[in-house]
């Protein structure tokens, strides 16, 4: 599985599992569950994941997921910003470890910015690191002010910022993106089907079905084409799960880039930072 350097010098696969709007319903909970073993099975090596999610419920599933396994994916999951506080962040970095039976975060990151100083969540980022509690930390929904501002206080180490982005959205590919990769921080993609709205353009069924894949393995192809871009397309069902991951083989030419790139142009001009 193909990966990207962060800034601290590890790892980062470039394709994982998504788990938003997991562990909301305990009706669910069995699917959810299932689906991501079998990601797991087939060999997806990282799972993103939040407090937020379900209130914990889906870090539990993660948990519940992980157990008994010989070896684990990688895991990234996030703080609330109302938590972001110095000691928050920590108490709800124990927390999140406690519901995962983990006992290090690979990827923290600050789920977006609000009240709490970012002064304060990113030294609680420093001090959970150097105790060996996360490996690496980072943000979300981070535009390229925002990100100017983490800069002066991540010593050089915010690993990624996650954001959406997608073929149908590609509005951080005028700054935010560049701004990133002169840095070497790899993009983190979430939505990336746009929450199933991209599979609904006639333009994206048309030129897959010229390739030879489904729309969704196209649009997952395509973020994986892009240099320091990381995506974690979501699913509770194993047949979506298993076509996700197929997306991995399918190989975009020039040409195909080009149809695209009319077929969803990419941005002009400074677009706010979307968020969903």
């Amino acid at each position: 599985m193909r990966s990207c350097n962060l800034p601290s010098g590890s790892a980062i696969p470039v394709f994982g599992l998504g788990t938003w709007r997991m562990g909301e319903n305990g009706k669910r909970r069995a699917v959810e569950l299932d689906a991501l073993k079998y990601g797991l099975d087939l060999g997806y090596p990282m799972i993103d994941t939040a407090e937020m999610y379900g209130e914990g419920g889906a870090e539990e599933i993660v948990g519940d997921a992980l157990s008994g396994r010989t070896s684990r994916p990688y895991i990234v999951s996030k703080v609330y910003p109302h938590n972001a506080t110095r000691s928050g962040t920590i108490a709800a970095c124990e927390r999140s470890l406690k519901r995962m039976r983990i006992d290090r975060i690979d990827l923290y990151l600050l789920h977006w910015r609000g009240g709490a100083r970012i002064e304060e969540t990113f030294e609680a980022f420093h001090r959970l690191r150097d105790a060996g509690k996360i490996a690496d930390f980072g943000v979300s929904n981070f535009d390229v002010d925002d990100m100017e501002d983490a800069a002066r206080l991540d010593k050089g180490l915010n690993g990624s910022n996650q954001v959406l982005y997608c073929l149908s959205r590609r509005g951080p590919e005028f700054d935010l993106l560049p701004w990133m990769r002169k840095r070497s921080i790899p993009l983190m993609a979430y939505s990336p089907l746009d929450q199933g709205g991209l599979l609904r353009k006639a333009s994206l069924q048309k030129l897959a079905d010229e390739v030879g894949c489904t729309p969704a393995q196209l649009a997952l192809a395509w973020l994986l084409a892009q240099p320091g871009v990381v995506t974690i397309p979501k699913s509770a069902s194993r047949d979506r799960v298993k076509e996700n991951f197929g997306a991995l083989d399918v190989k975009l030419s020039p040409q195909l880039l080009a149809e695209l790139d009319r077929a969803f142009p990419p941005p002009k001009g400074k677009q706010p930072l979307e968020m969903l």
